[in-house]
C-alpha cells in the first residue's frame, strides 16, 4: 500500500557533471505531472514524464531538475547589437541633457552592460547529460516510493484498526436486530391490552408484528457489510489500492444509510451512526492512497 504524499531526491555527480532531481507528490485523483527543468532539458520533458509514469499511477507530482556542467568545452558568446545600439542612443541623449557629465563609455563599459554580451547555450543536453538525468530521476523515484510506502503502511494500520471497529459495530447491530420485532410485538400487545381492557387479538398482533419485522429487516445489509469487510481486508494486501477502496467505501456508506433508514430501534440507530462516523474517517484516509 502506497500513500500519495512524499518527497524524493536523486543526484548524479561524475566527470564534472552535477545533476539533481527532486520529486514532491501530493494527493490527486489522477496522475498529474508538473516538470520544471533548465532550457537544456526541454526536449527531455516527455522522457521525464514517461519514466515517472512507469513508477507512479496517482498523485500530483512536481519534478525539479537542476544541474551544473563543469566539463571543459568550447563556449560561444552572443553580441546583442540592437541592445548595444539602444545603450549608445541612451548615452548620447544623456550627454545632450547633461553636457557636464564625463564621457567614459569605452569598450569595457559596454562589455559590462547587462545582456549586451552573454554566453550562449550549445543546444540541448548531450548524451552524458541525458544519462545523468535518467540516473538521478530513477534514484529520486526510488526515494519517493520508499517514503510513500512507509506512509502507506502507517495508513494501512489505521484503516485496519477502523475496520475492526466497523466490524464490531456490525456484529452489535446483528445481535440486536432479531430482538426488535419481538419487543415491538410485546409493546403493541401491552398497549392494545391497556386500551381494550385486557382483550387482545393475538392473531392481529402477530400480523402487525410480522409486517413491522419485514419493514425493518436488515439481514441483507448486514450480509453485504460482512462481504465488504472481507473484501476490504483482501484489497489492503495489494499495493495500488486507492481507487478500489474508494469505490468499496461508498458501498459501506450505502449499506449503513439503509440500516439507519430501516431502523426503528434507538440502539441500532446509535451503532449505525457511529459506524457512519468511522466510515467517513476511512474515506478521508483513502483519499491519501495511490
Amino acid at each position: 500500500m502506497f500513500s500519495m504524499t512524499g518527497y524524493g531526491k536523486g543526484e548524479f555527480r561524475e566527470n564534472g557533471v552535477e545533476l539533481t532531481v527532486e520529486l514532491k507528490s501530493v494527493n490527486n485523483r489522477y496522475l498529474d505531472l508538473a516538470v520544471k527543468c533548465p532550457r537544456a532539458f526541454l526536449a527531455q520533458e516527455e522522457l521525464i514524464r514517461s519514466i515517472v509514469r512507469e513508477s507512479l499511477s496517482r498523485g500530483h507530482v512536481d519534478v525539479f531538475v537542476s544541474y551544473t556542467d563543469g566539463r571543459e568545452k568550447e563556449k560561444s558568446l552572443f553580441l546583442d547589437k540592437n541592445l548595444a545600439r539602444s545603450y549608445m542612443a541612451a548615452k548620447t541623449e544623456l550627454k545632450e541633457l547633461f553636457p557636464e557629465l564625463t564621457d567614459d563609455a569605452g569598450l569595457a563599459f559596454f562589455l559590462r552592460l547587462p545582456d549586451v554580451v552573454r554566453a550562449t547555450e550549445s543546444g540541448g543536453a548531450d548524451e552524458t547529460l541525458v544519462e545523468a538525468l535518467k540516473s538521478a530521476l530513477k534514484s529520486a523515484l526510488t526515494a519517493l516510493s520508499e517514503m510513500r510506502r512507509a506512509e502507506g503502511e502507517r495508513l494501512n494500520e489505521d484503516l485496519l484498526s477502523r475496520m475492526k471497529t466497523i466490524s464490531r459495530l456490525r456484529d452489535e447491530i446483528a445481535e440486536r436486530a432479531p430482538l426488535v420485532a419481538e419487543e415491538y410485538r410485546r409493546k403493541l400487545s401491552e398497549r392494545i391490552g391497556e386500551f381494550l381492557g385486557g382483550k387482545v387479538d393475538e392473531t392481529r398482533i402477530l400480523t402487525e408484528a410480522a409486517v413491522f419485522a419485514d419493514k425493518c429487516n436488515i439481514d441483507e445489509e448486514l450480509t453485504r457489510l460482512s462481504s465488504h469487510i472481507k473484501e476490504f481486508h483482501s484489497i489492503c494486501g495489494s499495493e495500488r489500492v486507492g481507487r478500489k477502496l474508494d469505490f468499496l467505501i461508498q458501498e459501506f456508506n450505502r449499506e449503513c444509510n439503509t440500516i439507519c433508514s430501516k431502523s426503528n430501534d434507538a440502539k441500532i440507530t446509535a451503532c449505525a451512526l457511529e459506524m457512519k462516523n468511522e466510515i467517513e474517517k476511512v474515506r478521508e484516509q483513502i483519499q491519501n492512497l495511490e
